[in-house]
């Protein structure tokens, strides 16, 4: 079983950048396609983007388009997403999720069974 943890997120203002990143331990995820979705207080998790095992096909939320961008290290284990030009609206807690092995880069939550803790981001106006 692949644990997911999260880090990077923090307190930026409006306009700066930040990079998350999602360690994975237990076994490889080098062969799962990853996610990464976010909440907001008071709503519901939503999709921000996804890559696949290869880390050659990419799927981004319109909302984030141009200005995120999904990456992976398969020898390090890891997946990264690097948020440039942050928006007051990017506020939220980010998770990152990965798929049973094998599987295509998905967009909705219940394609991912396996989930990190989140990570807190916060963009002040």
């Amino acid at each position: 079983q692949v644990q997911l943890v999260e880090s990077g997120g923090g307190l930026v203002q409006a306009g700066d950048s930040l990079r998350l990143s999602c360690a994975a331990s237990g076994r490889t995820f080098s062969n799962s396609a990853m996610g990464w979705f976010r909440q907001a207080p008071g709503k519901e998790r939503e999709f921000v983007a996804t890559i696949d095992w290869r880390g050659t096909y990419t799927i981004y939320a319109d909302s984030v388009k141009g200005r995120f961008t999904v990456s992976r290290d398969n020898a390090k284990n890891t997946g990264y997403l690097q948020m440039n030009s942050l928006k007051p609206e990017d506020t939220a807690v980010y998770y990152c999720a990965a798929r049973e092995s094998m599987l295509a880069a998905a967009t909705t939550r219940l394609q991912y069974g396996i989930w990190g803790q989140g990570t807190q981001v916060t963009v002040s106006s």
